[in-house]
């Protein structure tokens, strides 16, 4: 398959001018990256679409994958695939890489909590297991394909990526003398990581008004900046708190607009729980878009009696209640779990995710999960 951006001016110029010309020039399959800088394209890409499910139906034929269209700007990407291509795409979610992916292993799946699956892909591991430490030096870098391979000056570098998100993506949607505060609310929301959604406090702390703030967490949702995890309610009792919560899906995008200096600070600082959580749910959502799974099956659980389950991955009758914790062999959590039973879904063997070399129970119903197996 050809791949071609659009990023090259010469190339874009011909998009533009001859969109039919460019796709029978460079054929088909093919990747088209930056497909926004060129939306006359998508009127063509239509047409060619539209031809191919003809000529399959005839023949009795399964569709076939004509292009592959990417872009760096999400809301001009969704603006013109929805408007020119609906019903005709399949949209896959890119976050930055996951630990599997920087490690370059292959072989890898979505996080599925079921033990006896857990104990099959430990084998993978071979008991090699990072330590707290290099796991807070991983928080620390993320997952920015360039900062992971290229390994440029950190300040630098994720000065210019907010600069460049700013610019490229935000600048169409906010007003021009509202990017400092923007700014602002971005550094906000990173010491918020894995805590609840609370429109008003970040309103009342920034400046802006409700409306606004609702408005900016968009932004950085659609963006991919941030993923919000919805309450697991399912039409309970009104003691169930209702508001989703926050997380950065890269920490090492977090831990900058946080002012954390280095791994070692963060690890000793009182962040340190937040960080980590935030690193446990975002590498779990990432190993279900690589695979392309849908992530509307996770959820977290507090009710107003301040029982909280930091995860639940519900699987068709029954869910999976998960803790995430930061040390090693931590306290048992099945006390907390017990609060699902009151859902009339079965509730299966329970997780805490630590920094442990092994997946072991703590009783009959929670074992302790590696954090190095997720993905895998």
């Amino acid at each position: 398959m050809e791949y071609v951006t659009l990023d090259d001016i010469e190339v874009r110029d011909y998009a533009l001018k001859d969109p039919k010309g460019f796709l029978k020039y460079y054929g088909k399959p093919l990747i088209i990256d930056e497909i926004q800088k060129a939306p006359k394209l998508l009127e063509y890409i239509k047409i060619e679409i539209d031809e191919m499910k003809k000529a399959c139906l005839k023949n009795n034929e399964k569709n076939k994958l004509l292009y592959v269209l990417s872009g760096s700007n999400q809301f001009e990407l969704q603006d013109a695939i929805t408007e020119s291509l609906a019903g005709r795409t399949c949209i896959f979610n890119l976050a930055s890489l996951s630990y599997n992916e920087i490690k370059k292993r292959i072989d890898h799946s979505s996080f599925n909590p079921e033990i006896n699956i857990l104990r099959e892909k430990e084998k993978k591991l071979n008991n090699k297991y990072r330590s707290r430490k290099e796991i807070f030096l991983d928080i620390m870098i993320g997952g920015m394909p360039e900062y992971v391979v290229n390994k440029p000056n950190r300040d630098m570098f994720f000065k210019s990526y907010i600069t460049t998100y700013i610019e490229k993506d935000v600048r169409k949607i906010i007003a021009a003398d509202k990017e400092t505060t923007f700014m602002n609310f971005m550094k906000y929301i990173a010491l918020r990581t894995s805590c609840q959604l609370d429109y008003s406090e970040i309103s009342k702390s920034i400046g802006i008004d409700v409306r606004t703030t609702k408005s900016w967490i968009s932004i950085l949702e659609t963006s991919g900046i941030i993923k919000l995890l919805q309450p697991y309610a399912k039409n309970m009792s009104d003691r169930i708190i209702k508001t989703p919560k926050l997380y950065f899906m890269d920490t090492g995008l977090c831990a900058y607009l946080c002012g954390m200096p280095s791994a070692d600070i963060l690890e000793k600082s009182t962040f340190a729980g937040a960080f980590y959580e935030t690193y446990v749910i975002s590498e779990i959502i990432k190993s279900y878009y690589n695979n392309y799974k849908d992530t509307s099956n996770i959820y977290y659980y507090r009710d107003k009696d301040q029982y909280e389950v930091d995860l639940i991955i519900e699987e068709f009758d029954s869910i999976y209640p998960i803790e995430i914790k930061k040390g090693i062999n931590p306290v048992s959590s099945n006390k907390k779990f017990k609060v699902l039973e009151k859902y009339k879904k079965k509730v299966n063997i329970g997780l805490v995710i630590d920094s442990s070399n092994k997946v072991f129970p703590i009783n009959d119903e929670v074992y302790y999960c590696p954090i190095d197996i997720i993905g895998l």
